[in-house]
């Protein structure tokens, strides 16, 4: 402001005690200035407005988009736990060094597949004994679901310095 000098701001009274306008300032010049300082102040209330909005119309989405990212993540994690086949054994034991151990084959791996064996002719684990038996030397498919992700092992029963043909250890699951 040109007259700020004089003690004339945006607030300060442009008349003197008597109600006469000031004559050590030049009118017009400090209302045109106040005039144009009051739209510029109006034009950025009306931006920051606009600013203000985008942004929530911007967290707004993005608050969308997490939400159905959560929800897509948690279909895909639902249709893998469904699509997963039932297991009807558990491995408990596995020697190292032994058949068992050299194919991958892993504590807490449930098994979907042992040979011709599956959840839906599983008797006993004597199943597995006899698949093992006419299988000796010769690779098997076995199945496991491990972390929640079916995982395929070839296993090879055949003899070893440890028991068995093996080396692991098998319990039947309680479905």
């Amino acid at each position: 402001l040109p007259s700020q000098q004089k003690g004339v701001g945006t607030e300060q009274p442009l008349v003197d005690a008597e109600g006469f306008p000031r004559a050590d300032i030049d009118l017009y010049q400090v209302r045109s200035a106040r005039h144009n300082i009051s739209c510029l102040q109006n034009d950025h209330k009306a931006l920051m407005k606009q600013v203000e909005e985008a942004l929530h119309q911007l967290h707004a989405r993005e608050k969308e988009k997490h939400a159905k990212d959560e929800a897509e993540a948690l279909a895909e994690a639902m249709r893998q736990t469904q699509s997963l086949p039932p297991a009807f054994a558990k491995v408990n034991a596995v020697t190292p060094g032994s058949p068992a151990s050299v194919s991958g084959l892993q504590v807490d791996d449930e098994i979907v597949e042992f040979g011709s064996v599956n959840v839906n002719n599983f008797q006993t684990l004597q199943n597995i004994a006899t698949v093992v038996q006419h299988s000796e030397g010769r690779p098997l498919s076995v199945t496991v679901i491990r972390s929640g992700k079916k995982v395929h092992v070839g296993l090879t029963p055949k003899r070893w310095a440890g028991k068995g043909l093996l080396g692991c250890n098998i319990i039947p699951l309680q479905r």
